[in-house]
């Protein structure tokens, strides 16, 4: 009889689950951080039954997700699958069946209650941050509204470090799965590494200018359908059109850079060729550098193609960088404990340049300084992020100078003019008042021997219609740090190297930053600004020079 009546008891406790346990549920998760709600309008869900959960959005389902849009669906016990929607309509998935099996929790006493349910604790500890899940088993099903736990049960709440939370706040029992919850039948399976990259990439738009593009010094250096070749193969030029670019975004230029013979640090510059103007920097380029305007400043030297005129608009300098010593071509130099780098990347934010660049269809260059036949190789491109940036409101840019002697292997001298008072000067006309105006500002100092201004700190000071702006002494003091960087640099009996010598304000192998110089509200008019720099004496047959390049740039 007591056999009978325990039958009985476990048959009707197992009716009472069976009735209790649903075929499927779809789960609904807010986010918080520090207790405050977070993307309230887009709630995670997840779709689950005994052999698959779905991990998705309210958004996604509503198809009003920003692409690209993961979701990821796991196949009960051990197999998940990532998958995102890249652009309407095209997929990309990754497969794991590893991942799953190699979360080890810590199973802990605690328990607490979530919409009714009764949720155990396990905690797991992922890249220095401490994760804790509460679920529970009422349900018979299992599921998480990330990767985490799948496999504990369902997974009601989620707590990092806790600040953040992904917390369940209703529970819908179904009767079956939407045929909805399975990978898209077009998804492009690939490996995990892939994924992750076309994710990343799929987030901004990526511009190719370069690749692998030689810059060197010969007369066998030709143009040919995508890529123009000027001053003996030193320069390199391909027309690209910009995107519409959204005001608050942000615009990269990344470029790497590797030795394909030339051992020395030199002078390179990534540009545009302002074409808003009757004359432009191209027609030097095409029909050579005495064919561009003349700056003279009383010192008896011609300058051409270097400052803004009335009708003529000088280079815009997007990048100033400087090859290091012998990178990749030289790595076979050996020294102890010198492991050298096989490229240089540089890349650098020219978000405030987004007025000149946006829409436009415009010739962008590399110019490196070099008489080597091997020369360089570069990589160019240019990315532009989405964003909300409220820092540069430019909504106008103005080139107004750019010293660097980019067609040096085609007869543009150097940048001497800083030799008397006068230094560079240039006028320009406002047709509007410009709102907060700011000079961005790239200056580097060059005369490579004892006493040139290479090697010896010099005021740079700028006068805005005859009073000074801005005054400092441009000087880089970290050119020590990227000594891996620069295999073919000479080592002196002092202990040092030549690439870790400080200089006026560039390293072999590194990025120059801009100076933005406050200009204060400019009225609609004429203006002069006036650069005067120190510059050193020549000996010999060594000379100083300053490349300086100027965009003003404001609020119209």
């Amino acid at each position: 009889m007591k056999q009978l009546l325990a039958l009985l008891l476990l048959t009707a406790a197992n009716v009472a689950f069976a009735q209790k346990a649903p075929a499927a549920i779809k789960a609904t998760y807010q986010k918080s951080y520090l207790g405050k709600p977070q993307d309230e309008a887009n709630p995670v869900i997840i779709f689950s039954d005994k052999e698959k959960t779905l991990v998705t959005s309210q958004q996604l389902l509503d198809k009003k997700a920003a692409l690209p849009a993961e979701q990821v669906l796991v196949q009960h016990p051990a197999t998940y699958t990532q998958f995102a929607e890249l652009k309407p309509g095209s997929f990309v998935a990754m497969r794991d069946t590893v991942a799953l099996k190699k979360q080890t929790f810590e199973l802990l006493p605690d328990t607490k209650t979530i919409l009714g349910y009764t949720c155990h604790k396990a905690k797991i500890v992922i890249n220095s941050n401490t994760i804790e899940l509460w679920y529970t088993n009422d349900l018979g099903l299992k599921g998480a509204p990330s990767v985490l736990g799948q496999e504990l049960g369902l997974v009601l709440e989620t707590n990092r470090n806790n600040n953040f939370l992904v917390t369940a706040t209703k529970i819908e029992k179904l009767k079956r799965l939407p045929a909805s919850v399975a990978l898209p039948a077009n998804a492009r399976v690939t490996d995990n590494l892939s994924y992750r990259d076309l994710i990343w990439k799929a987030r901004f738009t990526t511009i190719p200018v370069f690749t692998e593009q030689q810059i060197n010094f010969s007369d066998a250096s030709k143009s040919n359908d995508s890529v123009l070749r000027f001053a003996n193969g030193t320069i390199a030029l391909r027309k690209i059109k910009f995107p519409d670019i959204k005001a608050g975004s942000q615009v990269f230029a990344q470029l790497t850079e590797q030795s394909a013979g030339d051992a020395y640090d030199r002078t390179g510059s990534v540009f545009v060729i302002p074409q808003d103007q009757k004359q432009s920097f191209l027609d030097g380029l095409t029909n050579g550098a005495n064919t561009l305007p003349v700056y003279e400043n009383g010192n008896g030297e011609k300058y051409v193609g270097m400052v803004r005129t009335e009708g003529f608009t000088p280079l815009l300098e997007l990048m100033r960088f400087f090859t290091p010593f012998g990178i990749s071509q030289y790595n076979t130099i050996q020294l102890k404990g010198k492991t050298w780098h096989n490229a240089v990347p540089y890349r650098q934010d020219i978000s405030e340049l987004i007025p000149y660049l946006s829409g436009k269809e415009l010739y962008v260059g590399v110019f490196i300084g070099n008489y080597d036949k091997g020369g360089h190789k570069v990589s160019l491109e240019l990315t532009v992020h989405a964003d909300e940036l409220t820092y540069n409101k430019a909504t106008k840019a103005i080139p107004l100078f750019d010293t660097v002697n980019v067609m040096e292997m085609a007869g543009q001298g150097y940048s001497t003019m800083f030799n008397n008072a006068k230094g560079l000067e240039v006028t320009f006309t406002l047709d509007k008042p410009l709102k907060d105006a700011r000079l961005r500002y790239i200056t580097t100092g060059h005369g490579g021997w004892e006493n040139g201004d290479e090697f010896i700190p010099k005021k740079n000071t700028i006068l805005l219609d005859g009073k000074e702006a801005f005054s400092f002494i441009p000087w880089r003091q970290d050119c020590g740090s990227y000594r891996l960087f620069n295999p073919a640099s000479g080592n002196f009996d002092n202990g040092l190297s030549s690439s870790d010598y400080s200089r006026s304000n560039w390293c072999p192998g590194t990025v120059t930053n801009p100076n933005f110089i406050p200009l204060g509200n400019l009225p609609a008019g004429t203006h002069t600004i006036r650069v005067q720099i120190p510059q050193g004496a020549p000996e010999g047959g060594s000379f100083s020079a300053w490349n300086v390049s100027g965009v003003l740039l404001g609020e119209e």
